[in-house]
């Protein structure tokens, strides 16, 4: 088959966190060519109608949707799988709504309580109206400031943590943060705990959960926070980066835990009508308890990232699972309607 692989287009100069997707567009490139598929790159921005004649010149049979992001948002790659809907071509991977709940944490954290299933407690500046109510300010908790639309720990490090006497003071934070950031942000009730990955891929059963990785914190010193920032991400000579290896070695005792995480990450899944491939990031408080932090409806396909490693833990080849994602696209397995 003729496959385009759609992905966003890449500015010179450009930081290594929007190089990557070149990464995933070669890895997969590869992987078609070897299942005998004739792969091209098509290139997308906020000019959706350029992106439209590429496609319609490239003439492909199906898509292989890796757009990360666009005009500078992530949030905005959901006009990806919108524009692809509109040309009817087949494609890999979520939906159009599953994308664009995704990527927006708070309508994730909305969809996740709607679904029933556990996040942490957050706070925003009082701007919009919610489905769900944000939680009420509690005293006590470390928060932890995100932006809202943007993934790959953007803007996350020791100093993203508050401990605001009331709610003034937290909104205080907030409203600097957004300043710095330059993006909307909210707080979230920091997990002090483990943190846990879980890879899921789309089969002819149903969503198949990946090997859980668990990211190991061990080597950071006492009072350093244990998360995975923006320098553990991207900055290679940086301690976060080479002090947070992944683990998927687990003993008998804490089967019940790795179970409940391969449920949550199944729940999720349904809750938000994913596709394809899929992440479930998760905190595990000192209780035993799972919280459920982002759904990473696109998660990054290259070879060094965490998707990968769970798929050669799995002794599932690459190539096989991209043959999987794109049996998907094509049909043969079943998927969430549009």
């Amino acid at each position: 088959m003729r496959v385009g692989v759609l992905h966003n287009a890449v500015a010179p100069g450009a930081s290594k966190a929007e190089e990557d997707v070149l990464v995933q567009v070669e890895a997969v490139s590869q992987a078609l060519e070897s299942l005998g598929h004739q792969p091209s790159s098509i290139p997308c921005t906020l000019d959706l109608e350029a992106a439209r004649r590429r496609l319609t010149e490239a003439k492909p049979d199906v898509v292989f949707n890796l757009v990360e992001a666009l005009g500078g948002s992530d949030w905005l790659s959901f006009l990806a799988p919108a524009l692809l809907d509109a040309t009817g071509l087949p494609y890999t991977g979520s939906s159009t709504a599953a994308m664009m709940i995704s990527t927006h944490k708070l309508l994730s954290k909305e969809r996740l309580c709607q679904a029933g299933l556990p996040t942490p407690a957050w706070l925003v500046v009082p701007k919009r109206r919610a489905a769900v109510p944000a939680p009420v300010f509690r005293p006590g908790p470390v928060y932890i400031l995100k932006a809202v639309t943007e993934h790959a720990s953007f803007g996350l490090d020791e100093h993203s943590l508050a401990t605001p006497a009331d709610e003034a003071a937290l909104l205080a934070e907030l409203e600097r943060t957004t300043a710095e950031l330059g993006q909307e942000c909210f707080a979230e009730e920091y997990i002090d705990g483990r943190e846990f990955n879980l890879s899921v891929l789309a089969g002819p059963d149903g969503p198949e959960v990946l090997p859980p990785a668990e990211i190991d914190f061990s080597a950071f010193p006492a009072g350093k926070p244990r998360i995975v920032g923006q320098r553990a991400k991207w900055e290679e000579a940086s301690f976060e980066y080479t002090n947070t290896p992944r683990r998927f070695d687990f003993p008998a005792s804490e089967r019940p835990l790795v179970e409940r995480l391969q449920s949550l990450a199944r729940q999720c899944w349904l809750a938000f009508g994913l596709g394809g491939y899929a992440r479930v990031d998760f905190r595990v408080d000192p209780a035993g308890e799972p919280w459920i932090l982002e759904v990473n409806a696109n998660p990054c396909l290259s070879p060094d990232a965490g998707f990968a490693a769970a798929l050669q833990q799995a002794s599932l080849p690459f190539a096989s699972a991209v043959a999987r994602i794109l049996d998907g696209a094509a049909g043969r397995l079943s998927r969430p309607s549009r």
